[in-house]
């Protein structure tokens, strides 16, 4: 079983790029209404527009007060460092800087997340790999 998130968007165009640019995507689809995003060959992400009903109907409600309520699209990079560049050239909303998970103790995933926020006002987490975070690392330390 592989997941494939799908998520409605104001501009899948413009999503697919930022996507692309943050991530290291390629699209496998293109255009207005429906992308695929995938990286060597795999389906990671979908974007649909929102007012597109193809043959099943509409996807979402556009007008819910909050995008995405309690989903967060979570990411393992492996090239974390340079997700953050990317991240900051993209001009992404960070809601939660550069953090060791956990964040004072052994154990746990020991890992780097950031927390974004996405053009369409989706939560984004990157994560380094599992166990790519110095156990020794306290809050504070940079």
């Amino acid at each position: 079983m592989r997941p494939q998130p799908l998520i409605c968007c104001d501009d899948v165009e413009a999503s697919s790029r930022w996507y692309q640019q943050l991530l290291g995507l390629q699209s496998a689809h293109g255009g207005p209404n429906y992308e695929r995003l995938e990286k060597d060959g795999l389906l990671l992400l979908q974007l649909h527009r929102w007012e597109e009903e193809h043959h099943h109907g509409p996807i979402g409600e556009r007008h819910e007060p909050s995008r995405g309520n309690g989903v967060l699209l979570w990411f393992e990079v492996d090239d974390f460092d340079a997700a953050l560049v990317r991240a900051e050239a993209l001009g992404a909303e960070v809601l939660l800087g550069r953090h060791r998970n956990p964040p004072d103790c052994d154990g746990g995933p020991n890992h780097w997340e950031v927390w974004l926020r996405d053009p369409n006002g989706y939560k984004i987490v990157l994560a380094s790999p599992d166990g790519t975070a110095d156990g020794s690392w306290k809050p504070g330390d940079a």
